[in-house]
């Protein structure tokens, strides 16, 4: 467990927790804390569906910037090569339903963080945005990438360009936000959505976040290859087995899957 990012396990959702007041700033060692407690998540059998959560009052307002202003360029680059970006990349490899719940800010890298979940939980008085033009740089850990594939280029340009801090409603419209709720109640929401995958097929939902995440990096007929390749593994499974005789036994939605 880090000193400021911890992995808390509780009936099969695992929910790793930034813990670094006032603002959660991401700095070298958050990111690899991040780093380690997402390769956990990923390890764990007991962990069925993951949780990004910054807390009660802010999710991440960002990078620490006092850790980035005397750098050289050469030095950055030295260092995302284990940096953020690449603490973020093993957020969005966890092969499991991810969601994250946001409270507050999410800003920068902070919302670069959200962007490599699954879904977006965010509180009615949450602000999110990519700000890192006002500071003379552009987003650096995903936030061009996954915000343009998210809302598609036009969008994505504007709230880059712009910096501005966009408002729940705005988000919500854009789709840079699946759900709003109100700020009491994110963690709850994240959580309600995550608890419907704790006895769910878990390698046939490890295949479905593969192809479509894989899918949006390649053209149409290498994605439907690779849909084909993971569809056809799903045969290898326990859990086709089980799923499959329920249906024809039981009907839909009743079989109680092992995961394997």
């Amino acid at each position: 467990m880090g000193e400021f990012v911890r992995l808390e396990v509780d009936g099969a959702v695992g929910t790793i927790r930034l813990d670094r007041p006032p603002m959660n700033a991401l700095n070298q060692q958050i990111e690899a804390e991040l780093r380690d407690a997402a390769i956990e998540a990923t390890e764990r059998a007991d962990i069925r569906a993951v949780i990004v959560y910054g807390g009660e009052k802010v999710f991440a307002a960002g990078a620490d910037i006092k850790e980035m202003v005397d750098k050289t360029a050469a030095q950055m680059a030295r260092k995302e090569e284990r940096g953020l970006s690449g603490a973020l990349s093993a957020v969005a490899a966890i092969p499991k339903p991810t969601v994250a719940a946001l409270t507050g800010y999410a800003l920068g890298g902070g919302f670069e963080l959200a962007l490599a979940c699954d879904r977006r939980v965010a509180g009615e008085n949450v602000k999110v945005g990519q700000p890192e033009i006002l500071l003379g740089v552009i987003p650096g850990a995903g936030g061009t990438q996954r915000l343009a594939r998210l809302i598609g280029p036009s969008k994505a340009k504007d709230i880059i360009y712009t910096g501005r801090f966009v408002r729940a409603d705005e988000a919500l419209a854009l789709g840079m936000v699946d759900e709003t709720v109100p700020a009491d109640d994110v963690y709850a929401a994240a959580r309600r959505w995550a608890d419907q995958f704790t006895g769910g097929a878990a390698r046939a939902l490890a295949a479905a976040k593969a192809a479509i995440d894989g899918g949006l990096d390649v053209d149409l007929d290498s994605g439907l290859k690779l849909e084909t390749h993971l569809f056809t593994g799903t045969f290898a499974t326990e859990d086709q087995e089980i799923g499959m005789r329920s249906f024809i036994e039981n009907g839909p939605g009743k079989a109680e899957f092992t995961g394997e």
